[in-house]
Order: structure tokens, then sequence, then C-alpha cells
């Protein structure tokens, strides 16, 4: 991965492309400690120090902390993804986006990218509204806001919304113009952000009030022992692919003979990659942020809509007790498996990988070209999405279980599957670059 990194750095193309995409890194960052106009930040570091319990940790780590100080970035990417699931589940059931979605092409991308950025202005507008009122309402009396009114709420939402769409097009420019996902890129440096926090944490379990802590320093190996295993285990499985044979008939045009090549088709093992952990908590998490704008005391009341707040909250927290954190594990793990299933088969289609083998007068040995064969490959694409799926929530999950032991653990297992999911997809695409600028100079 360095190799590859400092070869980069020696084309100039590829270096244009890096230097751009962290000038753009850097303005995120910077948006993350700029906070919202008509926000005391002493008040608020007052409160967050003292009330762990109403912050939401995934969405603040993904945020790179911006959430829990209010800035700009607070909501971070989160409304972006949230649309794009439902315009993913619109075109289902809507004749016109199906097409839209299914038929690809410039045209075909603009129009999709279109309603998602639409449905994001539209969800990062009734986030805001339910995080201003959140606070006017929970922590009224506390100083959150400095002239609390219609004014400053104006001000507040608009202002969120605004960050949302920077980061948006932020993302869109590292896509087009720079290294990597932009969307995945943003979340992938959010969550990095932390790692000094958590290991200045980490030598606080060794070392308390400066005194050596033997126990401190067992739990902090075990700590570091697990995120190696973790790391290793989501490289094997990100990497891990089963490789479908396939043969092409021979055919002689005019005086030349064409295929007879034998080849294969590439199937990741899990070939949705971090999306469906990305969508799931999204999904989680989507109604703990918009249920306490009807009701500021919903943790202490009772009823369906408490029960969801409670049962949502649960994604990061134990602290409504045993039942709502295995419930809430139960329902995270069927919602990444279920995301995976439909990821998978959003962006691979084996009817239509089977049109164009048989084409292209492939066969994969021992089948027959046509429906068999895309059969064939959809009983392949089962039984890997199940296993990759099963694998992720698993990941995802481990600090939801942790907490039961007492550790308090931030940077868990959905946090470790994005990082090395993106860092590996990043690491990609520069090796592709770097092959295509030699094919190019070879070729010149």
């Amino acid at each position: 991965m360095f190799k590859t990194i400092k070869n980069a750095f020696k084309s100039p193309d590829v270096r244009k492309r890096l230097l751009y995409t962290l000038l753009l890194i850097v303005i995120f960052r910077f948006g993350c400690y700029v906070t919202v106009p008509g926000v005391d930040s002493l008040a608020l570091d007052n409160l967050t120090s003292n009330s762990g319990t109403s912050i939401s940790k995934l969405i603040d780590i993904i945020s790179g902390g911006a959430f829990s100080k209010l800035s700009i970035f607070a909501m971070t990417i989160t409304p972006y993804i949230t649309a794009s699931i439902v315009i993913q589940l619109l075109g289902m059931v809507i004749p016109s986006l199906e097409r839209a979605i299914k038929e690809g092409g410039e045209e075909g991308k603009a129009k999709v990218n279109r309603y998602t950025k639409l449905l994001t202005v539209f969800l990062a507008l009734i986030e805001a509204t339910g995080l201003y009122l959140t606070y006017s309402n929970a922590y009224k009396g506390l100083g959150v806001f400095i002239n609390p009114g219609f004014g400053t709420a104006c001000l507040f939402v608009i202002s969120l919304m605004a960050g949302t769409a920077l980061l948006m097009w932020l993302g869109d420019q590292i896509t087009n113009k720079g290294i990597g996902n932009g969307i995945s890129m943003i979340i992938f440096v959010g969550i990095i952000s932390s790692l000094p926090g958590a290991a200045i944490g980490l030598y606080n379990n060794i070392m308390v009030n400066g005194v050596f802590n033997t126990t401190g320093l067992i739990i902090t190996l075990a700590i570091i022992a697990g995120a190696l295993l973790l790391v290793s285990g989501v490289v094997f499985v990100q990497q891990a692919e089963r490789r479908v044979p396939v043969q092409y008939a021979k055919k002689v045009v005019g005086r030349k003979m064409y295929g007879g090549q034998n080849t294969h088709i590439p199937l990741k093992l899990a070939m949705a990659g971090v999306m469906p952990v990305i969508f799931a908590s999204s999904f989680l998490t989507f109604p703990a942020m918009i249920i306490p704008m009807f009701n500021s005391n919903i943790a202490e009341a009772t009823g369906f809509w408490a029960t969801i707040y409670k049962f949502s909250v649960s994604t990061q927290t134990s602290q409504f007790g045993v039942g709502y954190t295995i419930a809430n594990a139960i329902v995270y793990l069927l919602l990444i498996v279920g995301f995976t299933y439909f990821y998978t088969y959003a962006t691979f289609n084996p009817a239509e990988v089977s049109n164009n083998i048989k084409k292209n007068g492939g066969f994969i040995p021992g089948i027959r070209a046509g429906k068999p064969t895309a059969d064939y490959l959809s009983a392949i694409m089962k039984k890997l999405t199940l296993f990759g799926g099963i694998f992720l929530s698993i990941i995802a999950i481990l600090p939801m279980l942790l907490s039961f032991t007492g550790l308090n653990i931030s940077f868990g297992g959905t946090s470790i599957l994005i990082v090395v999911g993106v860092a590996l997809e990043m690491v990609e695409q520069l090796e592709s670059r770097l092959v295509m600028r030699h094919y190019k100079g070879f070729l010149e």
C-alpha cells in the first residue's frame, strides 16, 4: 500500500488528484470546528461533557466530532445516504425512476443524482428542525442558544442545510477530480479523526492519575489485539472472491481467429462493501434524531413513540436496558443482511451478465448458456451475499455486545469496516490509475 502511494506521488496526474483530495479534506475538517451561528460554544461544551446520553455517538464519530460541537457539518452526510436509500426503494415502484436507474448513462445518472440531492435538502430541513427543537426544548434554560427565537431557529436550520449541501459538493468534487468515492471519503476522514482521542483514552487506561495500572494495560492490549484481528478479518473478506471460469469459443473472421481464451468472473465475497452498514446505521438512528422534536422528555416517557426512540438510541448505548439492546442488535443484523442483498443485486445482475457471456460466444464449463447460466450465477451470489451480510452484521454489532462487559468502545466494528473498506477502495483506484498511466506511456 505504501509503495502504491509512493508511486502515485511520482505521477503528475495522480499527484494532482491526491493533493486536490487533501485540500478538500482540510476544508471539511475546518468546517467541523465552525459552530453554527447563534450557538453558545461554552454552554454546549459543558452540556455535552455532562450528558452523553442524548448525543448519538455513531453520528458524532462519522462527522468527526462535528455533531457534538453543533458545527455547520453537524448532520454530516447522513441525509444524503438516507435519500439514496429512499430513491433506490422508490425505483422499485416508480417505472420512470426504475428506467433511469437501470438504463444508467450520463442522462440517467444525472436524473437520479438530481432527485437524490433534492430529497437530501428536504431531509436536511427536517433533521435540522428536529435538532433545533431538541436542543431548545430538552435543554431550555441552559443557554445553548444565545438568543432563542424564530430568527435564531431559521439561522440554525439554514446553516445546517448549507453545511450538508457543501458536503455533497465536496463529495462530488472528490469523486470527479480526486481519488476514491467522495461520500465514503468524507465518512472515512471523520472516523479516523477520532483516532488520537482513542489513543489518549487507551493511555489513560494504563496510567490512572499518573499511576501505572496493570489491569488497564491488559485491557488495552486485549483491545489492540482485537482491533488488529478485526482489521485482518475485514481485509480478508473484502479481498476474497469466487472466480467463476468462462470459456469463449473460437471463431474465424477473415484470415484471423478470435476467441478461444479462458477467463473468469470475479465475484466478491462482500460485493456491497460497507454500504449496507452505513445504510442500516442511518436507518436506525434517524428516529432518534426526529422523535425528540415532538417530545422533549421522550426518554422518560412511555408509549409507542417512546419505545421507538429508546430502541433507536440503543444502537449506541445500553442505557435503557438489555431488552432494547438485544432487540436493536437483532434488527440491526437483519437490516444489514437485507441491505447487503439489496445493494448487491442493484449493482450485479446475473441475467445481464449471462446475456453478455452468450452474446460474446462464451459459456461456463458444464452450464448451458442463457437462463441456466443466470440461475447458476444467482445461486452463487445468494451464498456469497448471505455469508458477507452475516459477517458485516457480526462485526457491526460487536460494540453493542461489548457494552454489557462495561467496556465503552466507541471506535468499534462499524468504524473499522468503513475505514478498512474505504482505504482498500482508495488503494485499488490508485493502482488502476497508475496502470492506466503506464499503458498510456507505452502507447505514446
